[in-house]
């Protein structure tokens, strides 16, 4: 049978030059898609890009045959029919748990004084199982956008967020008290496309895994 093209999904943002850097060494060429910030469908070269949230969709719908995605995602939305078959080892960050300095204790009074801390964050399943985890109950105030402020603004006791280097969390008076767990960008597959072009994809994994460690030792 024919090599067949293997179709990846790459996230835009943080972790977009790093996993084209990936894909460039085991062989896409990746040249267009450095230049154009603008086009997002890459037929010739078998890459697409999107929004990180939305690659593990494109993926398990069979648009893509791989995708490139953080770890985060994977946990937010853990119901996807997929493979994660690699850590790619970049792009590390810590989902964490913060409030506003000073009242590092402030959410233990309002969990002992209502029986409920409420907490603001764009991962609500992460959020929710974690406090679960720990028998505690929240009341779960779900953002889009910058998730700190929620906290600032007295709207939840604590935040729940990814932070790389806790910079942002810092310039907006906050600390961090819990971490849930560290991300990093991870491979997935659709399931399906693996059964139809195993021997191409198996190929993919190999490289990409070698990839990742030489770039370890390096």
């Amino acid at each position: 049978m024919a090599d067949q093209r293997v179709i990846a999904a790459v996230p835009r943002g943080t972790l977009m030059p790093k996993s084209l850097d990936l894909l460039e060494g085991i062989g896409y060429d990746v040249t267009e898609v450095r230049e154009n910030d603008r086009k997002l469908f890459f037929d010739s070269q078998g890459i697409i890009t999107m929004r990180p949230s939305d690659v593990a969709t494109y993926v398990e719908r069979g648009v893509a045959d791989i995708g490139i995605v953080g770890k985060d995602v994977l946990m937010e939305q853990s119901d996807r029919d997929l493979y994660e078959v690699l850590d790619l080892d970049f792009g590390a960050c810590r989902m964490i748990v913060a409030v506003v300095e000073g009242n590092e204790h402030a959410s233990e009074e309002q969990l002992r004084r209502r029986g409920t801390l409420r907490v603001a964050t764009k991962y609500p399943k992460i959020a929710q199982k974690h406090f679960g985890q720990t028998g505690r109950q929240v009341e779960l105030v779900e953002v889009k956008g910058s998730v700190e402020l929620a906290a600032i603004a007295g709207m939840a006791d604590a935040i729940v967020d990814l932070t790389a280097t806790g910079i942002t969390l810092r310039e907006n008076g906050l600390v961090i008290t819990e971490e849930i767990v560290e991300c990093t960008a991870r491979l997935i597959v659709n399931p399906g496309a693996y059964r139809l072009k195993s021997e191409e994809i198996d190929r993919v994994v190999a490289e990409l895994s070698a990839l990742v460690a030489l770039n370890a030792e390096a």
